[in-house]
């Protein structure tokens, strides 16, 4: 399987695969204490989270439970970041979302995924980093795969599936997610 300095393999019965699966039952844990908080538990959303991904949110971080995660300790959040219920986020390969972005409902953030073929499928966890530029938004039920950065300003349509860096300003939508315009102030 081809790697490169992006590229994060996590082999079956390693030393690695136990630290992934100990920060997935991390994560899970602390999720499951967040999504028993309402819209009104601000405070404590922010508060939980930030233990979840090991550093301090801005005050005006939002995030509406529930939320889904399998770890926490590889994602970045810039200030002023709205993350809308029922959003999930695999953050192996390494999430970073800078300021001012806007997360739908039902989105999906997946670094990790498994080789494609049949026999090597389960053997290992393949994970890229997703990087989400300044002033993105994401809209309700996009899917975001690892390797793929999202330029700024760009807003991915609802449904689309992003297997491709997204230049900066422009609209894109479908599966996979294409440049329909450009977009500018």
């Amino acid at each position: 399987m081809a790697n490169d300095d992006r590229t994060k393999i996590i082999l079956r019965r390693t030393p690695e695969s136990a630290v992934m699966s100990a920060e997935v039952k991390r994560a899970m844990e602390i999720t499951a204490d967040l999504n028993r908080l309402t819209f009104n538990d601000a405070d404590e959303v922010r508060a939980l989270f930030s233990i979840l991904i090991g550093k301090t949110v801005d005050a005006n971080f939002v995030l509406i439970p529930p939320f889904y995660a399998t770890g926490g300790n590889n994602t970045r959040v810039g200030r002023n970041v709205f993350v809308n219920q029922n959003c999930t986020f695999y953050d192996l390969g390494g999430l970073d979302i800078a300021d001012d972005v806007m997360i739908g409902p039902n989105v999906s953030i997946i670094t990790s995924g498994h080789p494609l073929e049949p026999a090597q499928r389960r053997s290992s966890v393949v994970a890229k980093p997703i990087t989400i530029e300044r002033n993105v938004w994401i809209a309700a039920g996009a899917t975001i795969i690892g390797g793929v950065t999202v330029g700024e300003n760009s807003v991915v349509a609802a449904g689309s599936v992003v297997t491709k860096d997204i230049p900066p300003n422009c609209l894109v939508g479908g599966n996979p997610a294409g440049v329909i315009r450009s977009i500018g102030d």
